[in-house]
Protein backbone atom coordinates (compact mmCIF):
# COMPACT_ATOMS: atom_id res chain seq x y z
CA UNK A 1 0.00 0.00 0.00
CA UNK A 2 1.35 3.38 -0.89
CA UNK A 3 2.08 6.04 1.62
CA UNK A 4 -0.61 8.76 2.03
CA UNK A 5 1.15 11.67 1.20
CA UNK A 6 1.78 14.03 4.36
CA UNK A 7 -0.40 17.36 3.12
CA UNK A 8 -3.16 15.09 1.79
CA UNK A 9 -3.51 12.94 5.00
CA UNK A 10 -4.03 16.45 7.07
CA UNK A 11 -6.33 17.43 4.33
CA UNK A 12 -8.28 14.83 4.70
CA UNK A 13 -7.94 14.50 8.47
CA UNK A 14 -11.31 15.89 9.97
CA UNK A 15 -13.70 13.41 9.55
CA UNK A 16 -17.19 15.16 10.14
CA UNK A 17 -16.21 17.91 7.76
CA UNK A 18 -14.81 15.29 4.65
CA UNK A 19 -18.48 13.54 5.79
CA UNK A 20 -20.36 16.95 5.37
CA UNK A 21 -21.50 16.99 1.46
CA UNK A 22 -21.67 21.54 1.79
CA UNK A 23 -18.22 20.59 3.91
CA UNK A 24 -19.30 22.07 7.44
CA UNK A 25 -16.62 22.16 9.71
CA UNK A 26 -18.20 20.84 12.47
CA UNK A 27 -15.28 20.22 14.78
CA UNK A 28 -14.54 23.69 14.59
CA UNK A 29 -18.40 24.71 15.40
CA UNK A 30 -18.59 22.32 18.00
CA UNK A 31 -15.49 23.31 19.41
CA UNK A 32 -16.56 26.92 19.38
CA UNK A 33 -19.64 26.02 21.43
CA UNK A 34 -17.27 24.39 24.26
CA UNK A 35 -15.23 27.26 24.44
CA UNK A 36 -18.26 29.58 24.87
CA UNK A 37 -17.74 31.43 21.38
CA UNK A 38 -21.02 31.08 20.29
CA UNK A 39 -21.07 33.95 17.50
CA UNK A 40 -18.12 31.88 15.53
CA UNK A 41 -19.95 29.32 16.02
CA UNK A 42 -23.08 30.04 14.15
CA UNK A 43 -21.11 32.24 11.33
CA UNK A 44 -18.84 28.34 10.78
CA UNK A 45 -22.03 26.70 10.87
CA UNK A 46 -24.30 29.12 8.14
CA UNK A 47 -21.29 30.03 5.88
CA UNK A 48 -21.28 26.70 3.77
CA UNK A 49 -25.24 26.32 4.56
CA UNK A 50 -28.35 28.21 4.01
CA UNK A 51 -30.19 25.95 5.78
CA UNK A 52 -28.23 25.69 8.99
CA UNK A 53 -31.41 25.92 10.53
CA UNK A 54 -33.53 23.48 8.98
CA UNK A 55 -30.43 21.08 9.41
CA UNK A 56 -30.34 21.64 12.82
CA UNK A 57 -33.29 20.12 13.21
CA UNK A 58 -33.87 17.62 10.83
CA UNK A 59 -30.57 16.46 8.94
CA UNK A 60 -29.45 13.23 8.47
CA UNK A 61 -26.12 14.53 9.72
CA UNK A 62 -23.31 12.17 8.24
CA UNK A 63 -21.27 14.13 10.32
CA UNK A 64 -22.01 12.24 13.24
CA UNK A 65 -21.36 8.98 11.65
CA UNK A 66 -18.09 9.88 10.68
CA UNK A 67 -17.28 11.48 14.08
CA UNK A 68 -14.01 9.70 15.33
CA UNK A 69 -15.65 10.47 19.00
CA UNK A 70 -17.68 7.66 17.93
CA UNK A 71 -14.71 5.17 17.70
CA UNK A 72 -14.08 5.55 21.61
CA UNK A 73 -17.72 5.55 22.94
CA UNK A 74 -20.63 7.59 20.54
CA UNK A 75 -20.36 10.55 18.88
CA UNK A 76 -20.81 14.25 19.45
CA UNK A 77 -24.76 15.45 18.78
CA UNK A 78 -23.40 17.40 16.61
CA UNK A 79 -26.60 18.08 14.67
CA UNK A 80 -28.91 19.21 18.10
CA UNK A 81 -25.32 21.70 18.79
CA UNK A 82 -26.37 23.04 15.59
CA UNK A 83 -29.82 24.01 16.58
CA UNK A 84 -28.69 25.06 19.99
CA UNK A 85 -26.47 28.03 17.76
CA UNK A 86 -29.27 28.66 15.44
CA UNK A 87 -31.53 29.32 18.21
CA UNK A 88 -28.99 32.28 19.32
CA UNK A 89 -28.22 33.43 15.41
CA UNK A 90 -30.39 31.93 13.02
CA UNK A 91 -33.77 32.97 11.48
CA UNK A 92 -35.49 31.75 14.23
CA UNK A 93 -34.19 34.30 16.82
CA UNK A 94 -36.05 37.24 15.20
CA UNK A 95 -34.87 40.45 16.10
CA UNK A 96 -31.41 38.95 16.89
CA UNK A 97 -31.20 36.90 13.62
CA UNK A 98 -27.99 37.27 11.87
CA UNK A 99 -29.02 35.49 8.37
CA UNK A 100 -27.22 37.85 6.68
CA UNK A 101 -24.19 38.29 8.28
CA UNK A 102 -21.96 35.80 6.47
CA UNK A 103 -23.11 37.51 3.23
CA UNK A 104 -19.97 39.13 1.34
CA UNK A 105 -20.97 42.60 0.03
CA UNK A 106 -23.50 42.06 -3.13
CA UNK A 107 -21.35 41.97 -6.19
CA UNK A 108 -22.84 44.28 -9.45
CA UNK A 109 -26.16 42.81 -11.02
CA UNK A 110 -25.13 40.54 -13.97
CA UNK A 111 -27.56 40.39 -16.92
CA UNK A 112 -27.62 37.15 -17.31
CA UNK A 113 -30.84 35.05 -15.97
CA UNK A 114 -31.26 31.42 -14.38
CA UNK A 115 -34.39 29.99 -14.60
CA UNK A 116 -34.75 27.28 -12.04
CA UNK A 117 -37.20 24.00 -11.88
CA UNK A 118 -37.94 23.22 -8.46
CA UNK A 119 -38.26 25.31 -5.25
CA UNK A 120 -37.57 22.19 -3.18
CA UNK A 121 -33.71 22.82 -1.29
CA UNK A 122 -31.83 22.22 -4.37
CA UNK A 123 -33.27 24.74 -6.28
CA UNK A 124 -32.89 27.00 -3.33
CA UNK A 125 -29.77 26.39 -2.47
CA UNK A 126 -28.39 27.53 -6.39
CA UNK A 127 -31.07 30.42 -6.08
CA UNK A 128 -29.33 31.81 -3.02
CA UNK A 129 -26.06 31.33 -4.06
CA UNK A 130 -26.36 32.90 -7.53
CA UNK A 131 -28.37 35.88 -6.23
CA UNK A 132 -25.13 36.24 -3.98
CA UNK A 133 -23.09 36.52 -7.30
CA UNK A 134 -25.47 38.68 -8.99
CA UNK A 135 -27.85 36.58 -11.38
CA UNK A 136 -31.42 36.85 -12.25
CA UNK A 137 -33.23 33.90 -10.66
CA UNK A 138 -36.41 32.44 -11.11
CA UNK A 139 -37.99 29.85 -9.47
CA UNK A 140 -40.79 27.64 -11.40
CA UNK A 141 -42.28 25.65 -9.04
CA UNK A 142 -45.33 23.58 -9.67
CA UNK A 143 -47.06 23.27 -6.09
CA UNK A 144 -48.07 26.52 -4.21
CA UNK A 145 -45.47 26.62 -2.02
CA UNK A 146 -42.06 26.58 -1.99
CA UNK A 147 -39.94 24.25 0.29
CA UNK A 148 -39.76 20.99 -1.70
CA UNK A 149 -40.12 17.67 0.21
CA UNK A 150 -38.69 19.94 3.44
CA UNK A 151 -42.59 21.15 3.93
CA UNK A 152 -44.63 18.68 1.79
CA UNK A 153 -42.70 15.53 3.27
CA UNK A 154 -40.97 16.12 6.19
CA UNK A 155 -44.17 16.04 9.02
CA UNK A 156 -44.56 18.82 10.76
CA UNK A 157 -44.16 17.57 14.27
CA UNK A 158 -40.24 17.28 13.05
CA UNK A 159 -39.82 20.56 11.34
CA UNK A 160 -41.75 23.75 12.26
CA UNK A 161 -43.12 25.09 9.40
CA UNK A 162 -42.53 29.11 10.49
CA UNK A 163 -38.85 28.48 10.85
CA UNK A 164 -38.83 26.43 7.29
CA UNK A 165 -40.74 29.47 6.01
CA UNK A 166 -38.85 32.12 7.41
CA UNK A 167 -35.36 30.38 6.28
CA UNK A 168 -36.99 30.40 2.59
CA UNK A 169 -37.87 33.66 2.58
CA UNK A 170 -34.54 34.84 3.74
CA UNK A 171 -33.41 33.64 0.15
CA UNK A 172 -36.44 34.69 -1.61
CA UNK A 173 -35.63 38.04 -0.14
CA UNK A 174 -32.03 38.35 -1.85
CA UNK A 175 -33.99 39.15 -5.37
CA UNK A 176 -35.44 35.57 -6.11
CA UNK A 177 -38.37 35.84 -8.34
CA UNK A 178 -40.96 33.44 -7.83
CA UNK A 179 -43.57 31.74 -9.79
CA UNK A 180 -45.64 28.98 -7.78
CA UNK A 181 -48.36 26.14 -9.26
CA UNK A 182 -46.37 26.65 -12.68
CA UNK A 183 -45.47 22.76 -14.12
CA UNK A 184 -42.85 21.67 -16.73
CA UNK A 185 -44.27 20.14 -19.07
CA UNK A 186 -47.61 21.70 -18.43
CA UNK A 187 -47.51 25.46 -17.72
CA UNK A 188 -43.88 25.69 -20.06
CA UNK A 189 -41.45 23.87 -21.40
CA UNK A 190 -37.66 23.23 -21.41
CA UNK A 191 -37.45 24.87 -24.65
CA UNK A 192 -39.34 27.87 -23.15
CA UNK A 193 -36.53 27.87 -20.49
CA UNK A 194 -33.74 27.61 -22.74
CA UNK A 195 -35.07 30.34 -25.24
CA UNK A 196 -35.75 32.61 -22.52
CA UNK A 197 -32.94 31.97 -19.55
CA UNK A 198 -28.85 31.71 -20.09
CA UNK A 199 -29.45 29.03 -18.04
CA UNK A 200 -31.46 26.20 -16.87
CA UNK A 201 -31.40 24.23 -13.68
CA UNK A 202 -33.93 21.23 -13.16
CA UNK A 203 -34.12 20.25 -9.57
CA UNK A 204 -37.52 18.94 -9.82
CA UNK A 205 -37.05 16.36 -7.29
CA UNK A 206 -38.41 12.93 -6.77
CA UNK A 207 -42.01 13.53 -5.78
CA UNK A 208 -43.78 10.19 -7.59
CA UNK A 209 -44.23 7.14 -5.62
CA UNK A 210 -43.09 3.73 -6.84
CA UNK A 211 -46.29 1.00 -6.72
CA UNK A 212 -46.23 -2.46 -5.89
CA UNK A 213 -47.29 -4.94 -8.61
CA UNK A 214 -49.15 -7.38 -6.54
CA UNK A 215 -53.00 -8.67 -5.83
CA UNK A 216 -54.92 -6.06 -4.69
CA UNK A 217 -52.71 -2.92 -5.25
CA UNK A 218 -55.27 -0.77 -6.91
CA UNK A 219 -57.84 -0.67 -4.57
CA UNK A 220 -59.08 1.83 -2.21
CA UNK A 221 -56.94 2.60 0.57
CA UNK A 222 -53.74 1.63 -0.76
CA UNK A 223 -51.48 4.84 -0.96
CA UNK A 224 -47.93 5.79 -1.60
CA UNK A 225 -46.52 6.76 1.08
CA UNK A 226 -44.46 10.57 -0.98
CA UNK A 227 -47.77 11.39 -2.23
CA UNK A 228 -49.37 10.29 1.17
CA UNK A 229 -46.83 12.83 3.10
CA UNK A 230 -47.50 15.47 0.19
CA UNK A 231 -51.42 15.42 0.49
CA UNK A 232 -51.04 15.56 4.51
CA UNK A 233 -48.93 18.12 4.74
CA UNK A 234 -51.09 20.37 2.03
CA UNK A 235 -53.79 20.21 4.24
CA UNK A 236 -56.00 17.86 2.27
CA UNK A 237 -58.12 15.24 4.29
CA UNK A 238 -56.79 11.81 3.83
CA UNK A 239 -58.78 8.82 6.02
CA UNK A 240 -56.35 6.25 7.36
CA UNK A 241 -58.60 4.39 9.69
CA UNK A 242 -57.56 2.65 13.08
CA UNK A 243 -55.09 0.55 11.62
CA UNK A 244 -52.44 0.91 8.72
CA UNK A 245 -49.95 -1.20 7.60
CA UNK A 246 -46.37 0.38 6.13
CA UNK A 247 -44.29 -1.74 3.87
CA UNK A 248 -40.91 -0.34 3.84
CA UNK A 249 -38.30 0.14 5.99
CA UNK A 250 -36.50 3.49 5.40
CA UNK A 251 -36.93 6.90 6.84
CA UNK A 252 -40.14 7.78 4.46
CA UNK A 253 -41.57 4.74 5.72
CA UNK A 254 -40.71 5.56 9.31
CA UNK A 255 -41.92 9.45 8.65
CA UNK A 256 -45.60 7.70 6.92
CA UNK A 257 -45.98 5.70 10.11
CA UNK A 258 -45.69 8.20 12.65
CA UNK A 259 -47.78 11.02 10.71
CA UNK A 260 -50.28 8.14 10.61
CA UNK A 261 -50.20 8.54 14.14
CA UNK A 262 -51.21 12.07 13.82
CA UNK A 263 -53.81 11.48 11.38
CA UNK A 264 -56.43 13.85 13.64
CA UNK A 265 -54.41 16.77 13.98
CA UNK A 266 -53.76 17.00 10.18
CA UNK A 267 -57.64 16.60 9.58
CA UNK A 268 -58.67 19.25 12.65
CA UNK A 269 -56.10 21.74 10.42
CA UNK A 270 -57.37 20.61 7.09
CA UNK A 271 -61.04 20.76 8.34
CA UNK A 272 -60.57 24.72 9.78
CA UNK A 273 -58.24 26.14 8.09
CA UNK A 274 -57.56 27.32 4.56
CA UNK A 275 -55.58 26.04 2.13
CA UNK A 276 -51.77 25.31 3.63
CA UNK A 277 -50.01 28.26 1.55
CA UNK A 278 -52.87 30.80 2.08
CA UNK A 279 -52.98 30.08 6.20
CA UNK A 280 -50.77 31.41 9.02
CA UNK A 281 -48.76 28.15 9.66
CA UNK A 282 -48.55 28.85 13.52
CA UNK A 283 -52.26 29.87 14.21
CA UNK A 284 -53.07 26.41 12.15
CA UNK A 285 -50.45 24.35 14.70
CA UNK A 286 -51.80 25.85 17.43
CA UNK A 287 -55.19 25.11 16.95
CA UNK A 288 -54.40 21.32 15.39
CA UNK A 289 -52.69 21.14 19.20
CA UNK A 290 -55.56 22.26 20.94
CA UNK A 291 -57.60 19.82 19.23
CA UNK A 292 -55.59 16.56 19.38
CA UNK A 293 -55.74 16.84 22.75
CA UNK A 294 -59.29 16.91 23.22
CA UNK A 295 -59.69 14.29 20.51
CA UNK A 296 -60.55 10.48 21.59
CA UNK A 297 -57.94 9.54 18.97
CA UNK A 298 -54.70 11.11 17.77
CA UNK A 299 -54.57 9.08 14.65
CA UNK A 300 -54.78 5.11 13.50
CA UNK A 301 -54.87 3.02 16.40
CA UNK A 302 -52.28 0.61 15.37
CA UNK A 303 -49.63 1.27 12.87
CA UNK A 304 -47.28 -1.92 11.76
CA UNK A 305 -44.22 -1.48 9.60
CA UNK A 306 -43.67 -4.34 7.35
CA UNK A 307 -40.13 -4.56 6.23
CA UNK A 308 -38.27 -7.51 4.48
CA UNK A 309 -34.77 -6.30 6.34
CA UNK A 310 -34.44 -7.55 10.06
CA UNK A 311 -34.05 -4.74 12.63
CA UNK A 312 -30.49 -4.18 12.06
CA UNK A 313 -30.55 -4.00 8.12
CA UNK A 314 -33.07 -1.63 7.97
CA UNK A 315 -31.90 1.53 5.90
CA UNK A 316 -33.86 4.06 8.15
CA UNK A 317 -31.71 5.91 10.48
CA UNK A 318 -31.03 4.67 13.62
CA UNK A 319 -32.74 7.97 15.36
CA UNK A 320 -36.04 7.58 13.17
CA UNK A 321 -36.42 3.78 14.14
CA UNK A 322 -35.85 4.71 18.21
CA UNK A 323 -38.35 7.56 17.82
CA UNK A 324 -40.88 5.67 16.39
CA UNK A 325 -40.42 2.76 18.73
CA UNK A 326 -41.29 5.02 21.46
CA UNK A 327 -44.44 5.96 19.96
CA UNK A 328 -45.62 2.93 19.89
CA UNK A 329 -45.34 1.82 16.71
CA UNK A 330 -45.00 -2.16 15.92
CA UNK A 331 -42.49 -3.68 13.52
CA UNK A 332 -42.85 -6.86 11.23
CA UNK A 333 -39.43 -7.87 10.28
CA UNK A 334 -38.60 -10.41 7.75
CA UNK A 335 -41.44 -10.06 6.09
CA UNK A 336 -42.53 -9.50 2.29
CA UNK A 337 -45.94 -8.14 1.36
CA UNK A 338 -47.53 -11.52 -0.62
CA UNK A 339 -51.13 -9.44 -1.78
CA UNK A 340 -53.38 -7.03 -0.39
CA UNK A 341 -56.73 -8.65 0.99
CA UNK A 342 -59.84 -6.51 -0.21
CA UNK A 343 -63.77 -6.74 0.34
CA UNK A 344 -66.28 -4.45 -1.89
CA UNK A 345 -62.89 -3.04 -3.53
CA UNK A 346 -60.90 -1.83 -0.33
CA UNK A 347 -58.30 -2.91 2.14
CA UNK A 348 -59.06 -4.83 4.32
CA UNK A 349 -55.48 -6.72 4.70
CA UNK A 350 -51.70 -7.53 3.94
CA UNK A 351 -50.51 -11.04 3.34
CA UNK A 352 -47.00 -11.23 4.34
CA UNK A 353 -44.58 -13.91 3.40
CA UNK A 354 -41.00 -14.97 5.21
CA UNK A 355 -38.27 -13.91 3.96
CA UNK A 356 -35.43 -16.02 4.16
CA UNK A 357 -32.52 -13.61 3.13
CA UNK A 358 -32.20 -10.33 1.92
CA UNK A 359 -28.66 -9.63 0.56
CA UNK A 360 -27.22 -12.10 -1.73
CA UNK A 361 -23.42 -13.02 -0.95
CA UNK A 362 -21.77 -9.93 -3.11
CA UNK A 363 -24.05 -7.96 -0.79
CA UNK A 364 -26.70 -7.24 -3.55
CA UNK A 365 -30.11 -6.64 -2.85
CA UNK A 366 -31.92 -10.18 -3.63
CA UNK A 367 -34.52 -11.37 -1.21
CA UNK A 368 -35.59 -14.84 -1.31
CA UNK A 369 -38.75 -16.07 0.29
CA UNK A 370 -40.83 -19.07 2.00
CA UNK A 371 -43.61 -19.27 0.18
CA UNK A 372 -45.16 -21.64 2.91
CA UNK A 373 -44.51 -19.01 5.71
CA UNK A 374 -47.69 -16.93 5.10
CA UNK A 375 -50.17 -14.83 7.25
CA UNK A 376 -52.65 -11.94 6.92
CA UNK A 377 -52.55 -8.49 8.74
CA UNK A 378 -55.45 -6.92 9.25
CA UNK A 379 -55.56 -2.93 8.40
CA UNK A 380 -57.73 -0.03 6.63
CA UNK A 381 -54.96 1.44 4.68
CA UNK A 382 -51.57 0.39 3.24
CA UNK A 383 -49.07 2.63 2.75
CA UNK A 384 -46.25 1.51 0.42
CA UNK A 385 -42.74 2.82 1.30
CA UNK A 386 -41.19 1.52 -1.46
CA UNK A 387 -39.19 4.21 -2.99
CA UNK A 388 -39.63 7.39 -5.40
CA UNK A 389 -39.29 7.74 -9.11
CA UNK A 390 -39.00 11.60 -10.94
CA UNK A 391 -41.42 12.83 -13.45
CA UNK A 392 -39.73 11.82 -16.60
CA UNK A 393 -42.76 12.94 -18.90
CA UNK A 394 -41.96 16.54 -17.71
CA UNK A 395 -38.79 16.79 -19.65
CA UNK A 396 -40.87 16.06 -22.88
CA UNK A 397 -39.73 14.55 -25.74
CA UNK A 398 -36.54 16.44 -26.60
CA UNK A 399 -35.42 16.18 -22.76
CA UNK A 400 -32.08 15.19 -21.54
CA UNK A 401 -30.45 12.06 -21.40
CA UNK A 402 -31.97 9.59 -19.22
CA UNK A 403 -29.74 7.39 -16.94
CA UNK A 404 -30.42 3.38 -16.36
CA UNK A 405 -31.88 4.46 -12.94
CA UNK A 406 -34.39 6.22 -14.51
CA UNK A 407 -32.92 9.67 -13.65
CA UNK A 408 -31.03 12.95 -15.60
CA UNK A 409 -28.12 11.57 -16.76
CA UNK A 410 -25.69 14.41 -15.58
CA UNK A 411 -21.70 14.98 -15.95
CA UNK A 412 -19.27 15.49 -12.97
CA UNK A 413 -19.93 19.42 -12.59
CA UNK A 414 -24.11 18.50 -13.12
CA UNK A 415 -24.36 19.15 -16.55
CA UNK A 416 -26.70 17.20 -18.69
CA UNK A 417 -26.94 16.43 -22.20
CA UNK A 418 -28.15 19.44 -23.23
CA UNK A 419 -25.75 22.46 -23.58
CA UNK A 420 -26.89 24.83 -20.45
CA UNK A 421 -28.57 22.93 -19.07
CA UNK A 422 -27.72 21.21 -15.21
CA UNK A 423 -29.72 18.66 -13.08
CA UNK A 424 -29.56 18.16 -9.22
CA UNK A 425 -30.57 16.97 -6.09
CA UNK A 426 -32.96 13.31 -6.33
CA UNK A 427 -33.82 14.43 -10.13
CA UNK A 428 -30.32 13.39 -10.83
CA UNK A 429 -29.18 11.29 -8.15
CA UNK A 430 -32.84 9.75 -6.59
CA UNK A 431 -33.54 9.59 -3.36
CA UNK A 432 -31.13 11.06 -0.97
CA UNK A 433 -30.85 13.15 2.18
CA UNK A 434 -31.58 16.59 2.44
CA UNK A 435 -28.21 18.13 2.98
CA UNK A 436 -26.61 16.24 -0.23
CA UNK A 437 -30.04 18.21 -2.28
CA UNK A 438 -28.10 21.50 -0.90
CA UNK A 439 -25.01 20.79 -2.09
CA UNK A 440 -25.99 19.56 -5.38
CA UNK A 441 -27.58 23.19 -5.31
CA UNK A 442 -24.78 24.97 -4.54
CA UNK A 443 -22.34 22.87 -6.97
CA UNK A 444 -24.62 23.76 -9.58
CA UNK A 445 -24.71 27.34 -8.95
CA UNK A 446 -20.94 27.34 -9.20
CA UNK A 447 -20.91 25.32 -12.58
CA UNK A 448 -23.34 27.96 -13.70
CA UNK A 449 -20.96 30.90 -12.70
CA UNK A 450 -18.03 29.14 -14.14
CA UNK A 451 -19.54 29.10 -17.61
CA UNK A 452 -21.82 32.34 -17.75
CA UNK A 453 -18.80 34.31 -16.08
CA UNK A 454 -15.74 32.56 -18.46
CA UNK A 455 -13.93 32.62 -14.88
CA UNK A 456 -11.69 29.40 -13.90
CA UNK A 457 -13.18 27.35 -11.31
CA UNK A 458 -10.82 28.70 -8.24
CA UNK A 459 -7.83 26.52 -7.16
CA UNK A 460 -8.23 24.49 -4.72
CA UNK A 461 -6.33 26.40 -1.50
CA UNK A 462 -3.48 25.11 0.02
CA UNK A 463 -2.87 24.77 3.27
CA UNK A 464 0.41 25.21 6.14
CA UNK A 465 0.51 23.57 9.85
CA UNK A 466 0.44 25.84 12.82
CA UNK A 467 1.92 24.68 15.89
CA UNK A 468 -0.29 25.41 19.00
CA UNK A 469 1.55 26.82 22.15
CA UNK A 470 -0.71 24.94 24.11
CA UNK A 471 -2.92 22.41 23.93
CA UNK A 472 -3.98 20.99 27.39
CA UNK A 473 -6.43 18.68 27.98
CA UNK A 474 -5.08 16.41 31.06
CA UNK A 475 -6.83 18.03 33.70
CA UNK A 476 -10.62 18.04 31.83
CA UNK A 477 -13.28 14.38 32.13
CA UNK A 478 -13.72 15.58 28.29
CA UNK A 479 -12.68 11.95 27.66
CA UNK A 480 -15.01 10.39 30.33
CA UNK A 481 -18.44 12.08 29.88
CA UNK A 482 -20.96 10.22 28.34
CA UNK A 483 -22.96 11.16 25.21
CA UNK A 484 -25.99 13.48 26.21
CA UNK A 485 -29.45 12.70 24.61
CA UNK A 486 -30.83 15.18 22.94
CA UNK A 487 -34.25 16.09 25.11
CA UNK A 488 -37.82 15.42 23.19
CA UNK A 489 -41.41 15.04 24.16
CA UNK A 490 -42.18 12.14 26.21
CA UNK A 491 -44.37 9.67 24.12
CA UNK A 492 -47.38 10.66 26.22
CA UNK A 493 -46.96 14.04 25.27
CA UNK A 494 -46.66 13.43 21.39
CA UNK A 495 -50.32 14.65 20.38
CA UNK A 496 -50.93 16.53 17.74
CA UNK A 497 -48.37 18.43 15.64
CA UNK A 498 -45.71 18.96 18.75
CA UNK A 499 -42.69 19.32 18.00
CA UNK A 500 -40.91 16.27 19.05
CA UNK A 501 -37.05 17.21 19.42
CA UNK A 502 -36.54 19.72 22.06
CA UNK A 503 -32.74 20.44 21.41
CA UNK A 504 -30.24 21.24 24.30
CA UNK A 505 -29.78 24.30 26.95
CA UNK A 506 -26.94 26.35 26.98
CA UNK A 507 -25.68 24.18 30.04
CA UNK A 508 -26.34 20.80 28.18
CA UNK A 509 -25.22 21.95 24.81
CA UNK A 510 -21.47 23.08 26.44
CA UNK A 511 -21.01 19.51 28.42
CA UNK A 512 -22.04 17.70 24.75
CA UNK A 513 -19.61 19.92 22.75
CA UNK A 514 -16.81 19.55 25.33
CA UNK A 515 -16.52 16.08 24.46
CA UNK A 516 -15.78 16.78 21.06
CA UNK A 517 -12.28 15.35 20.42
CA UNK A 518 -10.47 18.40 17.85
CA UNK A 519 -9.90 16.23 15.56
CA UNK A 520 -9.11 18.94 13.21
CA UNK A 521 -6.02 19.13 15.82
CA UNK A 522 -2.73 17.00 15.37
CA UNK A 523 0.23 14.93 16.93
CA UNK A 524 3.18 16.35 15.09
CA UNK A 525 6.17 14.41 15.06
CA UNK A 526 9.62 16.10 14.50
CA UNK A 527 11.77 12.75 13.51
CA UNK A 528 15.03 14.41 13.64
CA UNK A 529 14.98 15.09 17.59
CA UNK A 530 12.96 11.64 17.94
CA UNK A 531 15.15 9.43 19.93
CA UNK A 532 12.78 6.64 19.88
CA UNK A 533 12.11 6.13 23.86
CA UNK A 534 8.83 5.08 23.81
CA UNK A 535 7.86 7.29 26.38
CA UNK A 536 5.05 8.73 24.43
CA UNK A 537 3.78 4.94 24.14
CA UNK A 538 4.35 4.61 27.82
CA UNK A 539 1.99 7.44 28.93
CA UNK A 540 -0.48 7.31 26.43
CA UNK A 541 -3.99 6.85 28.40
CA UNK A 542 -5.74 4.70 25.15
CA UNK A 543 -2.52 3.03 24.04
CA UNK A 544 -2.70 4.49 21.00
CA UNK A 545 0.96 4.71 20.36
CA UNK A 546 3.56 1.91 19.22
CA UNK A 547 6.58 1.42 18.26
CA UNK A 548 7.16 -1.34 15.91
CA UNK A 549 9.91 -2.79 13.12
CA UNK A 550 9.36 -0.52 9.98
CA UNK A 551 8.80 -3.31 7.83
CA UNK A 552 5.95 -3.82 9.17
CA UNK A 553 4.74 -0.20 7.84
CA UNK A 554 6.21 -0.43 4.00
CA UNK A 555 8.04 -3.62 3.18
CA UNK A 556 10.64 -1.64 1.15
CA UNK A 557 11.74 0.81 4.28
CA UNK A 558 14.12 -2.41 5.10
CA UNK A 559 15.23 -2.57 8.88
CA UNK A 560 14.05 0.68 11.32
CA UNK A 561 11.90 1.50 13.53
CA UNK A 562 8.30 3.32 13.46
CA UNK A 563 6.38 5.28 15.58
CA UNK A 564 2.72 4.65 15.23
CA UNK A 565 -0.17 6.49 15.61
CA UNK A 566 -3.68 5.25 15.62
CA UNK A 567 -5.85 8.43 15.02
CA UNK A 568 -8.96 6.35 14.72
CA UNK A 569 -8.65 6.38 18.81
CA UNK A 570 -6.62 9.25 19.85
CA UNK A 571 -8.39 11.55 22.51
CA UNK A 572 -5.92 14.25 21.82
CA UNK A 573 -5.34 14.52 25.06
CA UNK A 574 -1.53 15.69 24.62
CA UNK A 575 0.27 13.45 27.43
CA UNK A 576 2.51 12.69 24.97
CA UNK A 577 3.40 15.74 23.56
CA UNK A 578 3.77 16.78 27.41
CA UNK A 579 6.03 13.65 27.88
CA UNK A 580 8.34 13.93 24.86
CA UNK A 581 11.77 14.63 26.65
CA UNK A 582 13.48 16.07 23.21
CA UNK A 583 10.03 18.39 22.48
CA UNK A 584 9.85 15.99 19.40
CA UNK A 585 6.13 16.03 19.86
CA UNK A 586 3.75 19.13 19.12
CA UNK A 587 0.09 19.92 18.54
CA UNK A 588 -0.78 21.55 15.16
CA UNK A 589 -3.56 22.98 13.43
CA UNK A 590 -3.79 22.40 10.16
CA UNK A 591 -5.14 25.39 7.61
CA UNK A 592 -6.58 23.66 4.66
CA UNK A 593 -9.90 23.13 4.21
CA UNK A 594 -10.08 19.23 5.15
CA UNK A 595 -11.91 17.73 2.93
CA UNK A 596 -10.79 15.27 -0.05
CA UNK A 597 -10.44 16.32 -3.74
Amino acid sequence: MDLIEPLQFFDENIPCLAACPVHTNAGLYVAAIADGEDHHSYLTARLPNPFASVCGRVCAAPCEDACRRGEIDRPIAIRALKRFVTEKYGVEAGAASEWDDPRSAPPPERTERVAIVGGGPAGLAAAHDLRRLGYGVTIFESTGVLGGMMKLGIPEYRLDRQLLDAEIGAIVDLGVHVQLNTRLGTDLTLDDLRRDYDGVFLAIGATQGRDLDIEGHQADGVLRAIEYLINVNQGFQVEVGAKVVVIGGGNVAMDAARTALRAAAYEEVSASQEPYEEREVREAITQAMDAARTAVRAGAQQVTVVSLESKDEMPADEFELIEASIEGIEFLHRRGPARIVTQDGHAIGLETIGVTSVFNAEGRFAPEFDSDDRNIIDCDTVILAIGQAIDLAALGEDGPTISPRHTIATDDDLSTTIPGVWAGGDAASGPRNLIDAIADGRRVASAIHQSLSGEEPAARPGGQMVVLDQFHRSTDLYDRQNRLEVPSLPSGRRIGLNQVELGFTEQEARCEAARCLRCFANVLLDTDKCVLCALCVDVCPVDVLSIVPASEVAPHLGPGTALLLDERACIRCALCVDRCPTNALAMGMWSGIGVPA
